[in-house]
């Protein structure tokens, strides 16, 4: 699948006006840093991004991110881009958009899979920090964060056109019978692969993309162990962590439901499809 054609047209000009008109102090040099499914980013200067949903169904996503960072900010001591700037409408683009932080690093998607167990411990902090009940208000996300059983159509889909169905059929029927997420809805990143992961050497730098931001099942976080890590990193990354046997195996679950949809709708995308690829090896071991 190839990533969904840009519903508003957006280049550095148009960024340099709507930050000249709304935020003229801010003002300086435009770096196209990406053009994702959902926004465009650029870096503004030395310190400072500006993030613009390309599409109406990323509006949203931006409005929660807007509402919700800075009181998720006040949980969690690993960096968070939390608007230093909202935009709104206007110089012919019609939505909100965020100026915020600027974080060195790489993804830890550019990172080999071996070399990521030094982010093990520090991810496994930041997600008990995180995973705290949220008020009956917070974002809900149709797709993250509820029982597995939801995204059962949807997994048997991707797994049609995935040749390790006939492994990985058997083991999603397993973990979706599981019993679901009985405590309260906590709040989740709601997607954490590690192209949403900022890394300084060994160190976790920052956690970017709040763009599912919801509540519900930490079981859909915990997918991080197989999304990121490997055998011996998940084991570090576990023993940080709070999770019941029953909750670790959801987490399993939800790996293989992002792990199949990043395998089966990046194409056109060859870093998201290795990760795609990274993550059903994985949970096909353990």
């Amino acid at each position: 699948m190839n990533t969904p054609a840009a519903e508003a047209d957006i280049d550095a000009d148009l960024v340099d006006r709507l930050i000249r008109a709304q935020h003229p102090d801010l003002a300086g040099p435009l770096t196209l840093i990406a053009n994702g499914w959902d926004n465009v980013i650029y870096r503004l200067g030395a310190d400072l991004s500006v993030r613009l949903p390309r599409r109406q169904v990323a509006v949203d996503l931006i409005v929660n991110e807007q509402r919700w960072l800075p009181v998720l900010a006040g949980y969690v001591e690993t960096a968070l881009p939390v608007p230093v700037r909202v935009g709104v409408p206007g110089e012919g683009y019609p939505w909100p958009w965020t100026i915020a932080p600027w974080f060195e690093g790489r993804t830890v998607a550019e990172v080999p899979p071996p070399a990521r167990s030094g982010i093990a411990v520090p991810l496994a902090g930041f997600m008990t920090d995180l995973h705290r009940p949220a008020p009956s208000d917070a974002p809900r996300n149709p797709v993250r964060g509820v029982p597995l059983a939801d995204r059962d159509e949807a997994v048997r889909r991707r797994l049609r056109s995935i040749p390790r169905s006939a492994e990985l059929l058997p083991l999603w029927e397993e973990l979706a019978a599981l019993p679901p997420w009985q405590g309260p809805a906590l709040w989740l990143h709601g997607d954490p692969h590690p192209g949403n992961l900022l890394a300084d050497g060994e160190e976790l730098a920052a956690v970017l993309d709040f763009g599912d931001l919801t509540s519900g099942d930490p079981a859909t976080d915990l997918a991080a162990a197989w999304l990121v890590f490997e055998e011996d990193a998940r084991e570090v990354f576990r023993s940080r962590v709070d999770a019941d046997e029953v909750t670790w195996e959801r987490a399993r679950g939800w790996a293989l439901v992002m792990g199949t949809a990043l395998a089966a709708h990046s194409a056109d995308a060859p870093g998201m499809a290795a990760i795609g690829d990274h993550v059903l090896d994985q949970v096909l071991l353990t």
